[in-house]
């Protein structure tokens, strides 16, 4: 069924332009939107489903440049076996440890949850990048019917690594393979350190075989460069380079903290693209990020850390001011970059008719000359009222509509529980 937006103010995602008007809104991949008069309003027969919209705000949805769902049951689980001292004790105490607790129950309600929040968060499209060692068969379809369900595009990856021993890294590629046959995905990797020559390379072929990309963790912190120092005698974005990583436009690099001049010229020059993830490299105490360098091609993710795109892009603004070439304008523009690179590369499900109804109800004038201000100091997710996937409405009065939300909450909240104990054992 339709959706008529009625008697709204539509921003342009790209221009900025306001203009008051409704919009109808059809469903589906290949679904659109239309500017209606009010004459042409009082005209139309239904089916439609309408929805008022004096005083609000429609705009594009956003999306998630890099998101990880298997760290959805982390929240307010305890403590490490041991404090880690660095970032790859990080790794080994904290994410290494809950990812191989992962069961394929707990990835569905990972799934569920991280959809559910994107969705409440404005998002209507997830790059996901997702690691569960003793559970890779069959992880990414679960993932992708669980995102389905709550009406979230998407486009996932495996994390494909050597640190657990060569079965598992041959199961990585399968699973890769087998989604890739069916589905809208890149080829996932997680970092230069834990990748040798040989899985680079197949990982590599795999990605041409079915025209897609690389997506991997790059220079998040020293040691990714330190290692591939001393055991290849290059840098990590030299490496990549020279195994073909950065020939494709569908190649995302996560991170990027630690580059030379000479990577980043490197990035520069090609087709790849650089996600940012302020809040993660925060708390992990890895480094802040810079784009000096780096090209025009930055978009911005939450790295698991949570689903809110608004507020990843306040992180980058506020904290760029010390460390970064940031302002309003590039604040925004990696915020929407998302969009640019899916549709550049054709992938499916991030079309006109995915939309946000903001109920923003200023005390300040709000118009197309200062709209960066209000977004950076003024918009946040409890704005969002409604939200519309591929012509669909999937949030609805902020609440959730595909899926019974309470019930997926707390079957996850059990689940979580039992993967902290899973991980003390």
């Amino acid at each position: 069924m339709s959706i008529l937006l009625d008697n709204a103010i539509f921003i342009d995602w790209e221009t900025l332009k306001f203009t008051p008007t409704s919009l109808l809104v059809t469903s589906g991949i290949e679904g659109g939107i239309r500017f209606l008069s009010k004459e042409e309003v009082s005209q139309m027969e239904k089916p439609f489903e309408r929805i008022d919209c004096s005083g609000k705000y429609v705009t594009k949805s956003f999306a998630v440049g890099h998101h990880h769902v298997y760290s959805a049951l982390a929240r307010g689980m305890g403590a490490p076996k041991k404090n880690p001292e660095n970032f790859v004790e990080i790794l080994e105490y904290i994410w290494w440890n809950l990812d191989k607790c992962l069961d394929l129950e707990m990835i569905e309600y990972s799934a569920l949850t991280t959809a559910m929040a994107c969705a409440k968060a404005g998002s209507t499209f997830v790059i996901d990048h997702h690691a569960s060692p003793n559970a890779i068969k069959g992880s990414l379809e679960i993932i992708a019917k669980a995102f389905d369900q709550v009406g979230v595009s998407h486009l996932l990856c495996y994390e494909i690594t050597d640190r657990d021993g060569d079965e598992k890294t041959q199961k990585g590629l399968l699973e890769t393979e087998k989604y890739l046959q069916k589905h809208q995905g890149l080829v996932g990797l997680h970092a230069s350190f834990t990748v040798s020559d040989t899985t680079l390379k197949k990982a590599v072929e795999l990605s041409e075989k079915y025209h897609s990309g690389i997506h991997i963790h790059v220079a998040e912190d020293k040691a990714d460069q330190e290692h591939s120092e001393k055991n290849y005698g290059k840098r990590v974005v030299e490496r990549l380079h020279d195994f073909g990583v950065l020939e494709s436009s569908k190649t995302i690099l996560g991170h990027g903290l630690h580059l030379s001049e000479n990577e980043r010229r490197l990035i520069a020059a090609s087709k790849a693209w650089m996600v940012q993830n302020m809040e993660s490299n925060l708390n992990n105490k890895v480094g802040l990020f810079h784009a000096q360098g780096l090209g025009d091609r930055i978009m911005l993710g939450t790295d698991g850390m949570h689903s809110d795109m608004l507020q990843s892009a306040k992180a980058a603004f506020f904290v760029g001011q010390q460390s970064d070439t940031i302002d309003y304008t590039t604040a925004y523009q990696r915020f929407r970059n998302v969009h640019h690179y899916l549709n550049s590369n054709n992938f499916a499900g991030d079309g006109e008719n995915n939309l946000v109804v903001l109920d923003y109800d200023t005390p300040t004038a709000f118009h197309q000359d200062n709209f960066l201000g209000h977004f950076l100091f003024g918009l946040n997710s409890n704005h969002i009222k409604h939200v519309i996937s591929n012509g669909e409405i999937i949030v609805k009065d902020r609440k959730i509509q595909k899926v019974d939300e309470t019930e997926i909450l707390n079957i996850s909240r059990l689940l979580s529980e039992k993967l902290w104990a899973k991980m003390k054992s």
